[in-house]
C-alpha cells in the first residue's frame, strides 16, 4: 500500500459533510475552494492506501456552526 496526500474541499448540505473536490495541487484547491459560497472546507489528507490516516482543517468558511 502506497501512502499519498492530497487537498479536499467539503461542503455542508443538510447537516452533513460531502466531498466535493480533491486536488493534488494546494494551489489549485485554494482556487477552487475560493469560488464557494456556501458552507465549505478545505482539508489536507493523508491516506495510507484506500484508508484515511489523517485530516486538518487548512480552511474553514460560511456559517459551518449552529449559533445557540
Amino acid at each position: 500500500m502506497g501512502r499519498w496526500e492530497q487537498f479536499e474541499i467539503w461542503l455542508c448540505a443538510n447537516e452533513k459533510w460531502h466531498l466535493a473536490a480533491s486536488f493534488v495541487d494546494i494551489e489549485l484547491a485554494k482556487a477552487v475552494a475560493g469560488n464557494y459560497t456556501s458552507n465549505m472546507r478545505l482539508i489536507h489528507a493523508t491516506y495510507e492506501g484506500s484508508r484515511c490516516e489523517q485530516q486538518d482543517v487548512l480552511m474553514d468558511l460560511g456559517a459551518t456552526r449552529k449559533s445557540a
